[in-house]
């Protein structure tokens, strides 16, 4: 039997790790060709390497920044060229820096934004003149939560996800007519994902003054379904939105978030 995405192209940036290495495994698994994209070159090539181990997929790893568009370029070039299409693009690729406003360096809020939201432009740009040469293909950004509701002492990365939700309704409607789709995907707190325990728990710990255990806590303890949010919950929605089943959806801004956030 055909798999959801049989023989489609899939690029994944920010794919060395966490959720982004899910996505790629899974849209593998569901019969894409995928391109692993990281500024990590070594982790995304490892990825890929493990990709086509376990799925027996096709897949390769791009060093790129997702900042510069030069690079950018050259990457959605170096996928056609392998592949010969690209028919659907997850922008991933995410930074977070947290801290009460009053202190908050200018440097790290124009790093935030640069990554979050140009990052997104420039890979939806580049991808798009593929796919309206095509007349196909599915843009599906991974946003937030923090997309449609503000986040305390975050604001640099709220009001790069609240960008992000203008930009793919933006992209969605100019695009429509040439039969590219662009959503984005709104997930949860991932507590489990390297971005929580290697960086947010100490992060949101030093700003709150909690302990870390507290303040998983306090995250589960929002959420109405009492549990944080999966790899497998957001890959579902993803998977959704990259097919033909998802084919009448267009800008649109899914919520993965066991109803901590409704709107």
């Amino acid at each position: 039997m055909d798999k959801t995405l049989q023989d489609r192209v899939a690029l994944v940036t920010g794919g060395a790790q966490g959720l982004g290495e899910a996505i790629c495994q899974r849209l593998a698994a569901e019969g894409a060709c995928v391109a692993v994209s990281d500024l990590n070159q070594a982790g995304a090539e490892q990825v890929a390497a493990a990709v086509t181990a376990q799925t027996g997929q096709p897949a390769i790893g791009i060093g790129v920044d997702v900042t510069q568009e030069d690079q950018v370029e050259a990457m959605l070039a170096r996928v056609v060229r392998q592949f010969g299409r690209i028919d659907i693009l997850v922008s991933n690729a995410g930074i977070l820096f947290s801290g009460e406003i009053e202190n908050f360096p200018a440097h790290k809020w124009r790093a935030v934004i640069d990554v979050n939201l140009v990052g997104y432009f420039l890979c939806a740009k580049h991808a798009a003149g593929y796919m309206i040469a095509q007349r196909s293909g599915a843009i599906v950004q991974i946003n937030s939560k923090s997309g449609k509701k503000g986040s305390y002492k975050n604001s640099a990365y709220a009001a790069s996800k609240f960008a992000g939700i203008g930009l793919t309704q933006s992209l969605a409607l100019e695009l429509a007519e040439h039969g590219v789709r662009v959503n984005a995907v709104c997930p949860g707190n991932l507590l489990d994902s390297p971005l929580w325990v290697d960086s947010l728990y100490e992060q949101y710990a030093r700003n709150q003054g909690i302990t870390k255990e507290q303040v998983r806590q306090k995250y589960v303890d929002q959420v109405p379904l009492k549990r944080g949010c999966t790899y497998k919950d957001v890959c579902d929605v993803v998977v959704f939105l990259a097919s033909d089943s998802a084919s009448y959806m267009t800008g649109q801004a899914i919520n993965v978030t066991g109803g901590q956030e409704m709107r």
